[in-house]
């Protein structure tokens, strides 16, 4: 039995396998993902406010990088930074990479993550909570963000999800991984 503050890290061997430079290709990935959905739902990004020029690091701490987000609409920005440049932030939002994503689709609880520490923040609160309350009411699904609509939405999204709840799954059946990053 995992200890209520332990969340499953990705496996070692997955750890591994994501150097900060393998990340790179992502920062542009995410970048046209990002400005594409502000294109389909502008609305999400003018519900953040103030706070849509905001720097958001969010510190996967099982992986070798960050993802700097600047979720400024069409002028959206995802970078990968070092783990050095995290502090260069706005607001630093840290915990196991499978967390972070199911925060982001949903299937875990923001605030049940913070206060149990399996996720950390730090930094402007306020435009944490404008985050958040952006990223609930968007029910973001994986086929939303890559653009996909009908049949094809339904299969990568039960693909995507379902290959999350393996990863959790296999997370948790190997502690001995978790406690090693």
């Amino acid at each position: 039995m995992r200890p209520l503050n332990a969340e499953p890290m990705l496996p070692g061997f997955v750890r591994h396998l994501f150097p900060t430079v393998a990340g790179l290709p992502l920062g542009p990935l995410l970048t046209l993902s990002l400005r594409a959905l502000a294109g389909r739902r502008p609305g999400l990004f003018e519900r953040l406010g103030e706070y849509r020029s905001a720097c958001f690091v969010i510190d996967p701490v099982d992986l070798a990088f960050a993802f700097r987000v600047v979720p400024d609409g069409q002028r959206s920005s995802v970078r990968v930074v070092s783990k050095d440049e995290a502090a260069q932030s706005d607001v630093l939002i840290k915990g196991p990479l499978l967390t972070l994503l199911g925060l982001l689709d949903g299937t875990l609880d923001g605030d049940a993550m913070f206060f149990s520490r399996i996720i950390s923040i730090s930094g402007r609160t306020e435009a944490v909570l404008a985050l958040r309350n952006t990223i609930e009411d968007a029910e973001l699904r994986p086929a939303d963000l890559l653009g996909l609509r009908g049949s094809l939405a339904r299969c990568v999204d039960t693909g995507v999800l379902g290959a999350l709840g393996v990863a959790r799954r296999l997370a948790e059946n190997n502690p001995s991984e978790a406690r090693k990053a």
